[in-house]
């Protein structure tokens, strides 16, 4: 129904569906409201309707927030569009804010054409990969980051650290969801990058690694899997007063975590122990520096010539 005022009794609906969506409706949500095609056609030659991208109108005023703009985009794609890959992550607030187009991502049947917008086609997707974040439909966090390291690797390691930081998907928890994604571009190199940074090694693996990288630093055998004050440690130098503690995870710290470390550091400081610290992946992947530093730290305690 349109009013003598020419507008329609769906116009408050179009107003909160507007709020709803950064400012902005689709053509297709008009007519679904019961505006005619001719109502719509009015409002824009009024100017309550302005034009931002194929059927997308920003509703009262044209400028858009950034999250304006992405949802535009995203319903320009059409149904089941979603924002994908590097605006994905600016989404998340796991990567840097960016003028990089607009990305989104369209079932690989989508014929839309979207001016102006970076479309990924794919098939494939799971209802656990999709995911609507400040009112946007957007891939979820384990894909965002697949995504994400096929088209900017060099991003990836931080955006997984924000990821985590954030409490969106653990370092774990994303290395299990890879199984998922097998043969996606980005996994491959996801991967790798979490290979390195979740490896843990069994304590008997440890030890087959890290005391002959103790031995060629000069340092006599040590005590394993030892209690010292209060608390157990991974390797101990009584002589020295040398512990060496190996983490599993390189960047999955909690909060609780990282204070449970510090006061076990400091109660060993406190004794006169030296405290170090190597992660498994160093002690697998880093023979060299955990070497080099075992040697500096015995020169230092004068356990080595």
């Amino acid at each position: 129904m349109v009013c003598s005022d020419g507008q329609s009794a769906a116009g408050g609906t179009v107003w909160g569906l507007a709020a709803r969506q950064h400012g902005v409706v689709s053509y297709w949500q008009l007519l679904e409201l019961g505006l005619s095609r001719r109502a719509i056609q009015h409002r824009v030659a009024r100017g309550k309707l302005h034009p931002v991208r194929r059927a997308v109108y920003a509703v009262g005023r044209p400028e858009l927030t950034r999250h304006g703009h992405w949802m535009a985009a995203v319903l320009s794609g059409g149904p089941g569009a979603m924002l994908s890959h590097r605006s994905a992550a600016e989404l998340w607030g796991i990567r840097s804010p960016s003028a990089v187009t607009a990305e989104i991502s369209v079932g690989a049947s989508c014929r839309h054409r979207c001016p102006g917008i970076v479309v990924h086609r794919r098939t494939g997707l799971r209802r656990a990969d999709l995911a609507c974040h400040e009112g946007i439909p957007v891939t979820g966090p384990a894909l965002t980051l697949v995504d994400l390291a096929s088209v900017a690797e060099g991003e990836v390691e931080r955006a997984v650290n924000e990821a985590d930081r954030l409490d969106l998907i653990d370092p774990d928890s994303l290395r299990a969801a890879l199984d998922c994604h097998r043969g996606r571009r980005g996994a491959r190199r996801l991967r790798e990058l979490l290979d390195r940074r979740t490896f843990r090694l069994t304590d008997s693996e440890l030890e087959r690694l890290f005391l002959p990288l103790a031995r060629k630093a000069g340092l006599p055998v040590p005590l394993t899997r030892q209690r010292l004050n209060g608390f157990r440690v991974d390797f101990l130098w009584p002589g020295l007063k040398l512990v060496v503690e190996t983490d599993g995870l390189r960047y999955h710290r909690t909060p609780a975590q990282q204070a449970r470390d510090r006061l076990r550091d400091q109660t060993h400081l406190a004794a006169g122990y030296t405290p170090l610290r190597f992660t498994h992946a160093q002690v697998r992947y880093e023979a060299a520096h955990v070497r080099a530093t075992l040697l500096a730290v015995a020169r230092r305690l004068g356990g080595s010539d």
